[in-house]
């Protein structure tokens, strides 16, 4: 096992060095989407194996959904590579450039991270997402999905493959480690520095804390997400209720649902009930505070202090009276998992100190957190999320996946 990793560190180092234009990346990207069109049959046959599997070990039924490929997904995934292609690449860039009094010329420049390494569960469109976002950005990728999706991911990464060869591009570029072994995560954090810039883990608490305890190498992305909307006493009603139902139970199960609400003291009694009232009728748990208790007459469970710090990622919220605007953003900083959090108001004061005042990688008003996406952002996918206070911080897409050097110039100059 370790040689086979070693000599795919080495792979994707040698691959790294070959630098590709823009026309011959998008073209890359074109023939990708033309595979898995042509191989959508044998995309689907390889994926009910890992289905079939999936039901053997008795999953979860959720985590099954989001192992199963179909013609609507399949076509999901194809449109999410076209977008990226459609993006600007952001390597070679200058950024910035200046002259400085002592004839120095100075330029910023854009360049890729490196190799990078995407530790992830579950759904096997990340396969895809990932490797065109690090392709298109000029980095090579070593990619080590869950046993749950092997033989989905596999496919999918053997048709990139195949598609970087016939554009007599190394197909190295992208690596799919398909070593069923739980020590090869192990091994990648910590022996892998010499072959590997950055880690990327996308999946469940379990493995990103994993990674984030072990990996001797730089790392990017979230623990949880801890989200919170705050419902300011100057929101409009039906805003903070269509948001709110948005936040928490358009999908349940994605780091971006809220996960507390906030209400102001004065609005609990005008139309917060109305929202809770609103979440019970759509299946959502609601588990509140002393004087949220007292005045919602349906179910509500007991909240104690170990709750502002869940991530249910189910239908269930917790909800919390705050006396103003400065106890919200002291909740939020103190509880919040810098990930995304939102205050619904008309007083524009109010949200810009909102805004500047939560430490959370994104902020948002009026807006559903839901939004908490690459995709969404226009960056066409994302490879995770990221609370790091260090940037990256928020979707990692293409932009994000780069760094960028100095070059200086001059006719000769020596410093005195």
């Amino acid at each position: 096992m370790k040689k086979i990793l070693i000599n795919i560190g080495k792979r994707s180092k040698k691959a790294f060095a070959q630098k590709i234009g823009t026309n011959r990346k998008n073209k890359i990207l074109k023939d990708y989407c033309q595979l898995i069109k042509k191989n959508k049959k044998l995309i689907i046959k390889e994926n009910k194996k890992d289905i079939i599997n999936a039901y053997k070990k008795k999953l979860k039924d959720n985590l099954i959904q989001r192992l199963i490929l179909n013609d609507v997904k399949i076509l999901d995934i194809i449109n999410s590579i076209k977008k990226i292609s459609k993006l600007k690449d952001p390597t070679n860039k200058i950024l910035e450039k200046w002259k400085r009094p002592n004839g120095l010329n100075i330029s910023k420049i854009s360049i890729p991270l490196g190799v990078i390494g995407i530790i992830y569960e579950s759904r096997p469109n990340v396969t895809s997402d990932v490797a065109a976002l690090c392709f298109k950005s000029g980095n090579s990728v070593i990619l080590k999905g869950g046993s749950e999706a092997f033989y989905s991911n596999l496919i999918l990464s053997n048709l990139f493959r195949k598609s970087l060869k016939k554009n007599n591009v190394d197909e190295n570029f992208v690596q799919f480690i398909n070593i069923k072994n739980r020590n090869v995560v192990t091994f990648l954090l910590t022996k892998m520095n010499k072959y590997i810039d950055i880690i990327i883990p996308r999946g469940g608490k379990g493995l990103v804390k994993k990674v984030q305890d072990s990996s001797n190498i730089p790392t990017i992305g979230h623990l949880e997400g801890v989200c919170h909307t705050y419902v300011d006493k100057d929101a409009n009603p039906n805003i903070a209720e269509k948001v709110i139902i948005n936040a928490k139970l358009r999908n349940a199960a994605i780091c971006g649902a809220t996960e507390t609400i906030l209400f102001h003291q004065k609005i609990i009694k005008k139309f917060g009930n109305q929202i809770l009232m609103s979440l019970e009728k759509n299946g959502c748990k609601i588990i509140g505070d002393t004087k949220i208790r007292k005045s919602y007459h349906g179910k509500i469970k007991r909240a104690s202090i170990k709750d502002w710090s869940k991530e249910y990622l189910s239908p269930i919220v917790s909800v919390k009276s705050v006396k103003n605007l400065d106890e919200s953003i002291m909740h939020i900083n103190k509880f919040g998992t810098m990930h995304t959090d939102c205050i619904i108001t008309q007083n524009i004061k109010s949200a810009k100190k909102f805004l500047n005042e939560v430490k959370s990688s994104i902020a948002m008003h009026n807006t559903s957190t839901q939004f908490a996406d690459g995709g969404e952002f226009g960056f066409g996918g994302e490879v995770g999320i990221s609370t790091n206070t260090l940037p990256p911080r928020g979707p990692v897409g293409l932009d994000q996946l780069i760094s960028y050097k100095y070059q200086v110039t001059s006719k000769g100059k020596i410093r005195k």
